[in-house]
């Protein structure tokens, strides 16, 4: 399955400080998670984003990657291509779009293939896919949904409660899993699968998530199925709880509502 790795501290830290050696192990060598990899950082008021549809494990550019970056914000992913199993750069994770006057990436976990049709379908579009993946589109609607609510400063209650709804209702069409970023804010759904380790310290809060501990298992905690935690400087800012239908892996003849 794909895994997810994401970063959120006050101060920036450099790659090598954290587990991402060990996460890039899980890129087809100590997981099944051979079809590209990719790694979002935040570097000024924009995403650095660099990705390969090549296994991570055995990846030099991916340990230049770490070797180099510095960054307070990171969303990172290692793919198990199924939807579709066709491994391109546009079907690597992250992705990135601009809405809403802010650079946002996003990966995910989980297959929900229902949400291609329905996202083209959608007469509100505000980003295009530019692969082929279920991933990116439930991306793409994740933004159309939010547009309208997304705060001025701050995390208000209905952006949060939209993105709650939206996120429930993608996740009733097969499994959604992800980490989503606006640049400022590190947001993280588990439907059935993440867990995140949360510490204090000298330099301020600190969050790291993934879709398995890494390291030393002590201190995480998994999600709630469900729930839907929001980072900023490491810290928590707001988490909602939603009820979804337990993750499946196949598709189910349901529309979510326009």
């Amino acid at each position: 399955m794909c895994q997810l790795f994401g970063w959120s501290s006050k101060a920036p830290r450099s790659g090598r400080s954290l587990p991402m050696a060990e996460f890039r192990a899980r890129g087809g060598a100590a997981a099944d998670n051979p079809d590209g990899w990719g790694v979002a950082w935040r570097e000024g008021d924009v995403f650095q984003l660099v990705r390969e549809p090549l296994p991570g494990h055995d990846s030099a550019q991916f340990e230049r990657v770490i070797d180099t970056l510095q960054s307070d914000l990171i969303v990172a992913h290692v793919r198990k291509a199924r939807f579709p199993p066709i491994n391109t750069l546009n079907n690597t994770h992250p992705f990135v779009h601009d809405c809403c006057d802010r650079h946002w990436t996003f990966a995910h976990n989980g297959m929900v293939p229902d949400i291609v049709a329905l996202e083209a379908a959608n007469d509100g579009r505000v980003c295009r896919p530019e692969g082929q993946t279920d991933s990116e589109s439930a991306f793409c609607h994740l933004m159309s949904r939010v547009t309208g609510h997304y705060p001025t400063p701050g995390v208000e209650a209905d952006w949060l409660d939209v993105l709650g709804v939206v996120s429930e209702q993608i996740a009733g069409h097969g499994k959604f899993n992800f980490l989503l970023s606006d640049g400022e804010h590190l947001i993280a759904y588990g439907h059935d699968r993440l867990h995140f380790l949360e510490s204090t310290g000298d330099e301020g809060d600190t969050v790291l998530i993934a879709t398995e501990p890494l390291g030393d298992d002590a201190g995480w905690t998994p999600f709630e199925a469900g729930e839907l935690r929001i980072y900023r400087a490491g810290a928590l800012v707001a988490r909602l709880s939603t009820s979804p239908p337990p993750a499946r892996t196949g598709p189910r003849p349901t529309r979510l509502e326009a």
